[in-house]
């Protein structure tokens, strides 16, 4: 599988790598950037990995160094952070009601579904239509702009109101749109779709406020298609000790959606496909720690690994300052 990465070099220039999974990552001539990679194959109408022959490679990188020095950096960003929206679906993979429901089940009458179920079972029951026909659209949430993502190695920043700061180890998919306004998907992530799981506990129509946090982007953008089964470990050390360990499942076999159906309720909305803007797309989880009861702690490393994916997704826990806000009449 072809894997393109973003990596400073020494003097911290950013430089696009191309990797295979195994044997040497080399950078790629000619591009400074994954975003400017992909808008030049789109313009010449070939997929990524014959715009890399066409650019050829350069210089072999020791990613094992560049990850012990920090310098695998995000695999793609655009140049102005407001065009890379980020956002996610939840309740598309198959047992990640569980969770949800106990949540929010308080809230409701035991003698009915939650809204969680009921919309877990719509997805079940039409979240994989026939080609050709259009599938359930899924719940959806907003978590921010470009401005809010990190790389493996960075920490992620809980707000200092917020009363959790939680993992949530999915796949996710990025996203370039077109001069044509076509959407392109460029490949898949791993990736940490941080949340404040105490918040959204407390009322689901909180859930939007959960949802607006940073997250973590793995170093590893694999082009084309993932199998139909990804399986992986999330786990939380503190202090260096595991404190939570569990397997995770993603991939269409483990999903209630299909990708293709997740993106068409994405990118339904003229507004998403606005030319040049990058996305990233959240494919939602079935694993938590906060559903086995762990409270994390800040400096608690969250490391999140799956096969076909080389290389991990590793961010510490941390607390941001608390800031004052301030409205004033004009």
């Amino acid at each position: 599988m072809l894997r393109i990465l973003q990596v400073a070099d020494a003097s911290g220039a950013v430089r696009v790598v191309a990797w295979n999974g195994e044997g040497d990552a080399r950078v790629v001539n000619g591009v400074s950037a994954t975003y400017e990679l992909a808008k030049q194959a789109i313009a010449a109408g070939r997929s990524l990995a014959e715009q890399i022959d066409e650019a050829g490679l350069g210089d072999v990188v020791d990613l094992e160094q560049a990850a012990a020095e920090k310098r695998i950096l995000l695999p793609i960003t655009h140049p102005d952070p407001a065009h890379f929206i980020v956002a996610g679906t939840g309740l598309t993979h198959l047992g990640s009601a569980d969770g949800r429901d106990k949540m929010h089940k308080a809230a409701q009458s035991a003698e009915k579904p939650t809204d969680s179920m009921r919309m877990f079972l719509m997805g079940v029951e039409g979240g994989k239509p026939k080609p050709g026909q259009e599938g359930v659209q899924p719940e959806w949430f907003y978590k921010g702009d470009g401005s809010q993502l990190r790389g493996t190695g960075e920490d992620l920043a809980s707000p200092a109101f917020a009363l959790d700061g939680g993992e949530e180890p999915e796949l996710a998919g990025i996203y370039l749109i077109g001069d044509d306004g076509v959407t392109y998907r460029v490949g898949f992530c791993l990736a940490n779709e941080f949340s404040d799981h105490v918040t959204e506990k407390g009322n689901y129509l909180w859930l939007a406020h959960s949802k607006l946090r940073q997250a973590g982007l793995g170093p590893e953008l694999i082009v084309g298609d993932l199998p139909d089964h990804v399986e992986g470990t999330s786990r939380i050390l503190r202090d260096g000790k595991t404190v939570f360990e569990k397997p995770f499942l993603s991939g269409e076999a483990n999903m209630s959606h299909t990708f293709a159906n997740l993106e068409h309720h994405n990118f339904k909305y003229d507004i998403f496909r606005r030319p040049g803007d990058l996305h990233v797309h959240f494919f939602g989880t079935a694993t938590l720690s906060f559903s086995e009861g762990v409270k994390t702690e800040p400096g608690d490393v969250f490391e999140i690994a799956a096969a076909p994916f080389k290389l991990p997704l590793v961010n510490r826990l941390a607390v941001a300052e608390a800031t004052p806000v301030e409205v004033r009449k004009l």
